[in-house]
């Protein structure tokens, strides 16, 4: 039986990338090596990409040697399919999908769209509420207005919106950026730490909830997991709680009623439906504490896979091992290349289609 050529990327142009090398550390130890002949690809912080064995130690330790784009979509060509373990711009947005999809390979993961609606909290937002789905009241606006008129902005926030308030880079994932205020001086300065990371920010109402989250995992035919929950440690589930200090602890299964689970879980697979996504996904949701009531509070497409990450923690919660959950992954990449390779791409006019 002929080994699959899978190639898994990590590293990136991203706030990210150190968590990257984490998950794909932990991913390449899950690929079983009777099974698939694995090639690590590397992309450093200034786009270079390294080929080889040695590249992960290489973005560990900060080296950029061997590094080369001449021949990227040459040595792509030689796998059966891509593992990216990307977080993040340019490897969570559809960048990337983008150059797999005029490689002709297939990857794991949510397509080009699915991928850059998901990547920008504020596109998100937008099909979400197309889709009538309940979410937390929120404002919008580019680092142009706020250099331009900042007061005009702060006039907007303040008419909407009740303190406290999460500020958000739009374009960023892992909490890098975020932060939570509860006064107009904290909302200036979280406004311009979260323009350093992008020229979108969004400002969203802060409540008084728990914090459950969702694991999706599936094309056409969808499952949604056990629901987890984070129990945070200090004000919100930031990135130094996360990667650093680690205060905070989680629960998987979350404590939840049937009838929450159900909703959870419901709300989890239209959240993954809207933006048309494929693979994996991890769905947050929000659970307000006086109103019982839940609000979707974001969709990552390429969650983490460290060993501290809630998605393979709620796989595994429901039965389904973390190798067990790579396989499936790979499996449901060459699944949608397939599906899609079905479509027509040569228009024949004396078809009879077209008569």
């Amino acid at each position: 039986m002929l080994k699959i050529k899978i190639g898994v990327v990590f590293g990136g142009r991203s706030g990210e990338h150190e968590v990257s090398l984490v998950s794909a550390g932990n991913v390449i130890k899950a690929l079983n090596p009777d099974k698939y002949d694995v090639s690590l690809i590397g992309i450093t912080t200034d786009g270079q990409w390294i080929f080889g064995p040695g590249s992960l130690d290489a973005l560990k330790e900060g080296g950029n040697k061997n590094t080369s784009k001449e021949n990227i979509m040459a040595e792509l060509r030689k796998l059966d399919v891509v593992f990216p373990v990307l977080h993040g711009p340019y490897g969570e947005d559809g960048t990337i999908q983008g150059l797999f999809e005029i490689a002709g390979i297939p990857y794991v993961g949510c397509g080009v769209m699915a991928s850059s609606v998901a990547m920008d909290k504020l596109m998100t937002k937008v099909v979400w509420e197309q889709a009538g789905l309940p979410q937390v009241p929120y404002v919008g606006f580019l680092r142009k207005e706020w250099e331009t008129n900042r007061e005009i902005v702060i006039e907007e926030i303040l008419n909407k919106l009740k303190f406290p308030l999460f500020v958000k880079p739009v374009n960023m994932g892992s909490s890098v950026g975020i932060s939570k205020v509860k006064d107009r001086e904290g909302l200036m300065k979280a406004i311009e730490l979260a323009m350093q990371f992008d020229r979108k920010v969004v400002v969203e109402q802060g409540v008084d909830a728990r914090e459950i989250e969702l694991a999706v995992l599936g094309n056409d035919d969808i499952q949604v997991a056990e629901p987890g929950e984070i129990i945070v440690g200090g004000e919100f589930y930031d990135f130094n709680d996360k990667y650093v200090d680690g205060k905070s602890t989680s629960r998987v299964p979350a404590d939840l009623t049937p009838e929450q689970k159900a909703e959870a879980q419901k709300l989890a697979l239209k959240a993954f439906k809207a933006v048309d996504g494929a693979g994996m996904s991890r769905v947050d949701l929000f659970l307000d504490r006086k109103s019982e009531k839940f609000f979707l509070n974001e969709i990552n497409t390429i969650p983490g896979f460290t060993s501290i990450s809630m998605y393979p923690k709620m796989w595994q919660a429901s039965g389904l091992s973390y190798e067990a959950l790579i396989n499936r992954l790979v499996e449901l990449a060459i699944e949608r290349f397939q599906d899609k390779s079905r479509n027509k791409v040569k228009f024949e006019s004396g078809s009879e289609w077209y008569k």
